[in-house]
């Protein structure tokens, strides 16, 4: 007996809306979010790089979270608020972490898959071992793991009025390049900008994470009823001295793109172990 065959879903079906699928005439979903905060400088700057590129919907948290890595919230509720921070954009505010963010933002706002998540552009350098610890690099990381090719952005300027012309203009050209290419679902760039005037940017390089690392340093204190306490600083070093990592492009006025991935495997250490280990 013959089998009839699956009917095509409609343009505007559930099953593609699901899926994430998109035509050709309709505009690319864009996750946006950070760890800065819903309301920070670098966040509305990346939504104004990319407003016209497709359906732009922000979910970020509501305050400051630099330095949470791939943190989650659990043992305490979650809660998202609509505001009104970014004109014409859909925002959304949670009191969860970066990594919380995308997993709402997919689940309880969009409903689907977004075409691509941003995160970004942060205060402050994500570049070397910085990508371990980065909030922004985790949100990127969390929506290639659920398969939505991502990229955080990174400005080298802690400042809350920080330039952010050089940024966006980057910014534009690779979001431009991820969405006319076919890439990995799973695929991830961890971007650094310098920060120096527009005109003295040089291009991007295609670079691999430094091994540099901050030199940590406790200062140790007193607090007013005589308790000790402890204040991280630290001194950053760059152990590597090859011309094809981000810090170097970086230190010559170079954007610096990184691809990272979650899968941490050592391949050379697993087949030396398989050998060797017997």
């Amino acid at each position: 007996m013959t089998k009839k065959a699956s009917p095509t879903p409609k343009k505007n079906s559930p099953a593609l809306k699901k899926s994430g699928t998109r035509s050709r005439k309709e505009k690319p979903v864009i996750l946006i979010t950070n760890d800065d905060g819903v309301t920070a400088p670098g966040i509305q700057n990346l939504v104004e790089a990319v407003r016209d590129l497709g359906k732009i919907v922000v979910v970020a948290p509501d305050k400051p979270q630099s330095g949470m890595g791939h943190a989650i919230t659990i043992g305490q509720p979650l809660r998202l608020h609509k505001i009104h921070s970014i004109d014409n954009v859909e925002t959304w505010s949670c009191t969860g972490t970066p990594v919380d963010c995308v997993k709402l933002a997919v689940d309880k706002v969009l409903h689907r898959k977004p075409d691509i998540c941003l995160s970004g552009i942060n205060h402050g350098a994500n570049h070397s071992i910085n990508v371990i610890y980065s909030g922004t690099m985790s949100a990127a990381v969390e929506a290639a793991i659920e398969s939505i090719p991502s990229v955080g952005f990174s400005l080298l300027d802690y400042s809350i009025d920080a330039d952010f012309t050089g940024a966006r203009k980057y910014v534009r050209i690779i979001v431009e390049k991820m969405l006319a290419s076919t890439l990995s679902k799973h695929t991830v760039l961890n971007v650094n900008i310098p920060s120096v005037p527009v005109e003295l940017l040089k291009g991007f390089k295609i670079c691999r994470q430094a091994y540099a690392k901050y030199v940590e340093d406790f200062i140790e204190r007193d607090d007013p009823h005589g308790r000790h306490y402890y204040w991280l600083t630290g001194e950053f070093v760059n152990f590597d001295k090859g011309k094809d990592t981000d810090v170097w492009a970086l230190a010559n006025n170079y954007v610096s793109i990184v691809p990272v991935q979650f899968d941490l495997t050592n391949y050379a250490l697993k087949t030396q172990l398989e050998k060797t280990w017997k």
